[in-house]
């Protein structure tokens, strides 16, 4: 979990690798109008977040009855969408990359191919509640090489 750019999907795909996990995009659960708003350089809000993070928890129910690990990409921003998330998933944890804002511009700015602008990285970290110590998970410093 973190704003875009903190090195979500790279250490998805680490993670995926060396466990043999699933792995699935986050970013792919979007709607349709998410992706448009996003392009447009329109942040999201709640309302428009709310669809996208229940096909993300739904995708995780599934993995879970195929008894299957799993690891999934999310910005999850605020407590209450990795509430939504975790519950009926007693097996979610969430590891939230922090990295310094001038490290994520950076990568945000060498992106090739990807609908989410870096104009909109104010508002994600406006919106961003830190993982708290009663959550299921971890904080890990992502400044560096995160692969």
């Amino acid at each position: 979990m973190g704003v875009s750019g903190a090195g979500k999907s790279a250490v998805a795909r680490a993670l995926a690798d060396c466990t043999g996990w699933t792995m699935a995009e986050g970013d792919d659960f979007h709607p349709e109008v998410n992706v448009a708003m996003m392009e447009s350089g329109e942040p999201l809000d709640d309302e428009s977040r709310w669809p996208w993070l229940r096909r993300i928890a739904e995708w995780i129910g599934g993995q879970e009855r195929a008894g299957h690990s799993s690891v999934v990409t999310c910005s999850a921003l605020k407590r209450s969408y990795r509430d939504l998330l975790r519950d009926g998933h007693p097996s979610v944890r969430f590891c939230q990359l922090d990295a310094a804002t001038t490290t994520v511009q950076a990568r945000l700015s060498g992106r090739r191919d990807h609908y989410m602008p870096a104009s909109l990285l104010p508002s994600q970290l406006r919106t961003l509640q830190p993982l708290q110590e009663d959550e299921p998970g971890w904080r890990v410093d992502a400044d560096g090489d995160v692969t």
